[in-house]
């Protein structure tokens, strides 16, 4: 899938719930194609791919076809989408993927298999309890899954470094597995929930 096809199908989306045509909340994303593109080219269609409430892109890239993904998504489950097929598993809860990501990745160890766990969390939750438990626990039991840290620099309409007091937005102090933490920044013309125009579900 290429940045065009992936920004086409999310303008839609945006146009849909700026109609009224979606009725529940949606999490958009944009300008963050290229690095997500680049990391799925590790990504085997064995493994599993945990995200949170902003989903859409990492689904698309997974394999799950269009016509099903919009489906869901118009029928109110844009924040909490899963495909058993393609492996995909998404949490609208804050932080609630972590653990569900862990165990997964437990699991995957404790039977042999090769499958790796890759989970998505946005720049706040990186700099939560939660997460730094996760990623400790799953550093220290050297499990097989991968932490994706995508940084907007905002945690819905605050600013993810004055709220923390700091100027680096995420750093992990720990001495971390290599490839355990991947982080990126992007900008994104869409606010953190809806497109831009208030819509009463």
């Amino acid at each position: 899938m290429t940045p065009s096809e992936m920004i086409r199908f999310e303008t839609s989306i945006a146009d849909a719930f700026n109609r009224g045509e979606i009725r529940a909340p949606v999490h958009l994303s944009d300008g963050n194609e290229v690095p997500l593109i680049d990391y799925f080219r590790q990504v085997r269609d064995s493994d599993w791919v945990c995200c949170q409430w902003r989903s859409h892109y990492a689904c698309l890239l997974k394999g799950v076809p269009e016509d099903e993904l919009r489906a869901e998504i118009m029928a109110g489950r844009s924040i909490s989408l899963c495909f058993p097929k393609q492996r995909v598993i998404s949490s609208a809860i804050a932080g609630g993927i972590l653990p569900i990501a862990v165990g997964l990745a437990l699991g995957i160890k404790r039977v042999g298999g090769s499958e790796l766990v890759h989970c998505f969390v946005g720049d706040m939750m990186a700099l939560s309890g939660i997460f730094f438990e996760c990623v400790t626990y799953a550093n220290n039991f050297q499990l097989p899954i991968q932490f994706i840290v995508e940084d907007n620099e905002i945690s819905v309409c605050t600013d993810t470094k004055a709220t923390w007091g700091r100027k680096n937005l995420w750093v992990y102090d720990a001495k971390l597995r290599p490839g355990l933490v991947h982080y990126y920044r992007y900008k994104s013309r869409y606010p953190h929930a809806g497109a831009g125009k208030r819509v009463e579900f």
